[in-house]
């Protein structure tokens, strides 16, 4: 007997187009003896498409929905998803990654996928994140944290202190966000003002981090209470960081490299890191771990994705595959582990 899976993408983030890719991928390889499939797209504009405009929409090719839909409580997507079994939400950066749909998620009583709502709103502020990594005793890049009316109050003070605390080069991140979206190296005073100002076009809060020289390395992990690690990947950018047109440009020349380019015994700190940043935060279901490996030894944690990417260049699944799980294996083992879950609380 199938168990009907509402895979929901889309949504009002800087990663709408990712998230449809991943989407299209997810519902390609969800494997059908076990898994009816129930596309619900959400349009740039916030409002959620029926199950039957989803699949038009699929169809047609397009690779971001402009409009179409209603708002979520008024729409039809809200009665399909009161027939799901679990739902699969795919929806990168604000409004899906944050913990909001999984809140909601939570309070229809839906099994879903993933982190649960607090793993989820911590995943998504890198200031959190670093602070709670930072607690738990775990190795992260020098960091600070500017609001952006500190900055407009005051961009010199602002300055000041990133240069005194952090230095050159550095990088700005929205604090809030991902795929890169907003992200500006900086190396002057004047590279941080317009940095800043990258940041704050999707963020009221900024993070800065001292620049790591040394290679990017992920892991993917998978599992509730008994997490497990796969191989190790390392991204070789073609450009001066990995940057959202590193990602996604059909001309990117960036390499991935499985497994990583470092030794055996620094793979194993990578993946036994990997596991004890998952447990830190409280993740469940699945993640990904982003770390820099600097020197070829010292492993520094850079962030955990609590949705990654499920695109055809994406490494979370590229991982698992290189660890003998297939795409749709994968996939089936990440909703068994939303319904164990929703099993277990139930059972309280």
């Amino acid at each position: 007997m199938t168990q009907r899976v509402a895979v929901v993408f889309g949504g009002r983030s800087g990663e709408h187009e990712v998230s449809v890719s991943s989407a299209r991928n997810v519902i390609a390889a969800l494997d059908r003896e076990r898994w009816e499939v129930m596309p619900i797209g959400v349009s740039k504009a916030g409002e959620w498409l029926s199950p039957d405009e989803t699949l038009a929409n699929l169809q047609e090719g397009r690779a971001a929905f402009a409009t179409g839909g209603a708002p979520l409580l008024t729409s039809a997507a809200l009665a399909s998803l009161a027939t799901c079994d679990v739902v699969f939400p795919l929806v990168h950066g604000t409004n899906g990654e944050d913990g909001t749909m999984q809140g909601f998620f939570e309070l229809a009583g839906l099994p879903y996928t993933g982190c649960g709502v607090a793993s989820s709103a911590v995943g998504m502020d890198k200031a959190l994140m670093k602070a709670l990594f930072s607690e738990a005793g775990i190795p992260i890049p020098r960091y600070a944290v500017a609001r952006s009316w500190e900055v407009a109050n005051d961009g010199d003070a602002a300055a000041g202190f990133v240069e005194a605390q952090i230095g050159y080069p550095c990088f700005v991140k929205p604090a809030n966000g991902g795929s890169s979206v907003g992200v500006t190296r900086a190396g002057s005073r004047e590279d941080l003002r317009s940095a800043f100002a990258a940041a704050f076009a999707y963020d009221d809060k900024a993070v800065i981090e001292e620049a790591i020289m040394g290679q990017e390395v992920e892991c993917s992990v998978l599992g509730n209470e008994a997490p497990e690690a796969s191989p190790t990947g390392e991204i070789e950018p073609d450009r001066e960081f990995y940057d959202y047109a590193s990602k996604y440009d059909s001309t990117s020349t960036t390499k991935l490299h499985i497994p990583a380019r470092i030794t055996p015994e620094v793979q194993e700190r990578v993946r036994a890191m990997a596991v004890r940043m998952y447990q830190a935060m409280g993740c469940e279901g699945y993640a990904r771990v982003d770390f820099f490996v600097r020197d070829g030894r010292d492993v520094i944690a850079n962030e955990i994705n609590t949705i990654p990417g499920f695109t055809n260049i994406s490494m979370y699944p590229k991982l698992w595959e290189a660890g003998g799980i297939g795409y749709s294996e994968l996939l089936s083992r990440i909703l068994d582990l939303a319904l164990a879950r929703h099993e277990r609380r139930a059972q309280r």
